[in-house]
């Protein structure tokens, strides 16, 4: 696997635009023309080696493709959004729409990104050792389709409405998460190891949601029952089960309803 090393040498005015960061569409290509690609900043196309050194020389292909990005890049977006394949590690922070989109490969975070991170994922694995913002794993504005396949870790805390529209993957949060979370989803697994404020699993048809800590308002469409001893996360606990969202249509299994499921640790 060939690695291209891309290191932040001047802060835009304004965000930058870098959907060409992915191992995609760097593939087979030398420094030299990495650093004549255009990004955009609101309405001027720029080079990439106007804010970036580049050293090093890209794979063949995405897969045999690994990307290195240095320095503060709070005012980058899109970093390694639509891969498909290959590597892709952040030394720092990042904006918004990192993984957004991807449906293969691994993008490693040694930093905190911004909101619509991994937005529509459909495949892949996203390490953030920071914090996420909001919509992490969620469904584009408007649209239904979130979070399908893949592996989100975030080792700090995430904003609101994580996992909105989700129908499959598993997103794992090792802080605290805010509001809204799984919000009409129809499949997938979050697992959150610190606390939630409110509103788990609104109108969530399906999928499973765990949480180790404490959430401050249970949503009032989902009913008691039973407990369990369960491993999740790699720890053994026991968890009160809780079913719903009951104000939400769901699928039948032989005439019996299939409830989205939340299991809080006693």
């Amino acid at each position: 696997m060939n690695t291209v090393t891309i290191t932040i040498k001047k802060q835009p005015d304004l965000y930058l635009e870098a959907d060409c960061f992915t191992p995609d569409a760097l593939a087979g290509k030398k420094a030299d023309e990495i650093k004549e690609l255009p990004v955009f900043i609101g309405k001027t196309v720029e080079k990439i080696g106007d804010y970036f050194t580049v050293s090093g020389e890209a794979g063949p292909t995405a897969a045999e493709t690994h990307l290195i990005f240095n320095g503060d890049l709070t005012k980058v977006k899109y970093i390694g959004a639509k891969m498909s394949a290959g590597e892709v590690v952040v030394n720092g922070d990042a904006d918004m729409y990192v993984g957004s989109w991807m449906s293969g490969g691994t993008i490693i975070v040694n930093g905190s990104v911004g909101h619509f991170a991994a937005t529509a994922m459909s495949g892949g694995n996203l390490t953030i050792t920071g914090n996420a913002g909001n919509y992490l794993g969620a469904s584009y504005r408007g649209d239904w389709r979130g979070m399908s396949k893949g592996k989100i870790t975030v080792k700090g805390d995430v904003g609101s409405d994580c996992a909105t529209f989700m129908t499959g993957g598993e997103i794992e949060i090792g802080g605290n998460v805010d509001v809204h979370v799984m919000t009409h989803a129809d499949g997938g697994k979050v697992i959150i190891h610190g606390n939630a404020k409110s509103r788990l699993g609104g109108q969530a048809s399906r999928g499973e949601l765990y949480l180790f800590g404490t959430v401050d308002v249970m949503m009032p469409g989902y009913a008691q029952a039973g407990e369990t001893e369960l491993t999740v996360g790699g720890t053994t606990a026991v968890f009160t089960i809780y079913e719903g969202d009951h104000g939400e249509r769901h699928p039948t299994r032989k005439g019996q309803p299939i409830y989205a499921k939340l299991y809080l640790k006693k």
